[in-house]
């Protein structure tokens, strides 16, 4: 997807990108390839595929109208080179992006690519989602919570659930349909009150499938949740 064609497709869902808005997506792109050559941040750097395959994937919750231009407060758990939040920052403005993430290089980016592209209402932070979900700062704060092909559900929703406000809700952003993974996450959705409001499968522009899965927070999450760094994942709820 040239640069060309991703303005294109936007425009055609309603989104009309600033000459600002364009030259943030392309700086990122330099900024993204320059800083991979350091740091481990994608496997992904040729431009057409970074387009498609980060920014307009990205971009998803927006397109299919899970997210307004207003001034939701958004966390992204394991956004690693911002993915899915910075793109929707971009679009759109107003949103309040926090980012967490266990590898401190990985932020030292996301603060240079923040500061480059002059996007205000980010904050990033070092540190691992099971001990930042006990922080009184974080636990229970976020209207929302993104996570871009993090972790499969059973073990998600422990890690994103204790940050949302009550009927918050996590966007999970995965590659493949999610209906194995539901059933399986049967159990600790009970656990943490959260219930799926939806499940949709679609494709980008050049075919590869999609599903965008949509948990909204019913209840409280009991104290106890997350447990200590590494049991989500080693035994899963």
């Amino acid at each position: 997807m040239k640069p060309e064609l991703f303005y294109k497709s936007l425009a055609e869902q309603g989104i009309h990108l600033t000459d600002l808005q364009k030259q943030q997506f392309h700086r990122y792109f330099q900024l993204l390839v320059a800083w991979n050559e350091k740091i481990n941040l994608t496997a992904i750097t040729e431009e057409n595929e970074v387009y498609l395959k980060h920014f307009y994937d990205s971009l998803a919750p927006i397109l299919q109208g899970h997210i307004e231009n207003v001034p939701l407060s958004l966390l992204d758990i394991g956004a690693g080179a911002g993915f899915p939040s910075l793109p929707m920052k971009i679009v759109f403005p107003e949103i309040q992006v926090t980012i967490i993430d266990s590898l401190n290089k990985r932020i030292q980016f996301l603060h240079l690519l923040a500061e480059e592209l002059g996007l205000e209402g980010v904050h990033f932070y070092h540190g691992r989602a099971e001990d930042l979900a006990q922080d009184k700062n974080f636990r229970a704060q976020f209207d929302l919570v993104t996570a871009r092909a993090v972790a499969r559900m059973q073990v998600l929703a422990e890690l994103t659930i204790p940050y949302l406000k009550l009927n918050g809700k996590l966007i999970a952003l995965k590659a493949s349909s999610a209906e194995d993974e539901l059933s399986q996450a049967k159990n600790a959705l009970t656990l943490l009150f959260a219930k799926v409001l939806e499940n949709h499968d679609y494709t980008l522009p050049n075919g590869d499938p999609r599903t965008l899965t949509i948990v909204e927070k019913k209840k409280e999450t009991p104290n106890k949740f997350p447990r200590k760094a590494g049991l989500p994942n080693k035994r899963p709820l």
